[in-house]
């Protein structure tokens, strides 16, 4: 019960900081204005450790480095820290076993990132139907863009309705539902076991 317990309290606070961290990094390659709402909370919830490392870190043009390395950092602790939690014991001076880790860090990026994408696209279907002059219309739309407009060069609206959405919803589920979930785990598999 205290295992189950420490890992939903691990998985869940290590997501919740690798959420915030990666809506600051696309906030800011869509050059999102912190001044709305949404941002600036973001911003405020992430400064008390952007700000000092960006001191060491510095960005790279738009990309803000110092937000994805803490991101990947939080994304590894929670790997490993679940991983003491597991019955098995491993070798973690294993540079295979720092690997694994350190990609399977990558990957949950990649699931995150994939995570903020789907809600993104579910909010802005919902808020054009709803409230499309609502002031974050303009934040998703800023979001989406860059993965909707390829998609609507191919597939034209069918009866009036852009159906590019529900084609790029579907494209996420199949990443995370067939290659993510079976790739991390094998990826985590290559942390050796002690003998």
């Amino acid at each position: 019960m205290f295992t189950q317990t420490m890992s939903f309290l691990i998985r869940n606070l290590a997501d919740f900081f690798v959420l915030l961290l990666l809506t600051r990094l696309y906030f800011q390659a869509a050059k999102v204005s912190f001044r709305h709402p949404l941002a600036h909370v973001v911003l405020s919830l992430t400064n008390w450790m952007v700000l000092p490392l960006r001191r060491v870190i510095p960005a790279a043009g738009r990309f803000d480095t110092t937000s994805f390395i803490l991101a990947w950092f939080f994304a590894f602790l929670m790997h490993l820290l679940l991983l003491t939690l597991s019955p098995w014991p491993f070798i973690l001076a294993s540079p295979l076993s720092l690997a694994a880790l350190m990609i399977a860090a990558l990957l949950e990026l990649v699931k995150m990132s994939l995570y903020l994408l789907f809600a993104a696209v579910i909010g802005q279907a919902l808020m054009s139907w709803i409230a499309p002059y609502n002031p974050l219309m303009s934040v998703l739309n800023v979001l989406t863009a860059p993965f909707l407009r390829p998609l609507r060069r191919f597939i034209p609206p069918v009866g009036g309705v852009d159906i590019t959405p529900l084609v790029l919803i579907l494209l996420i589920q199949l990443l995370l539902n067939v290659f993510l979930s079976q790739l991390e785990p094998l990826v985590l598999q290559r942390v050796l076991i002690a003998a």
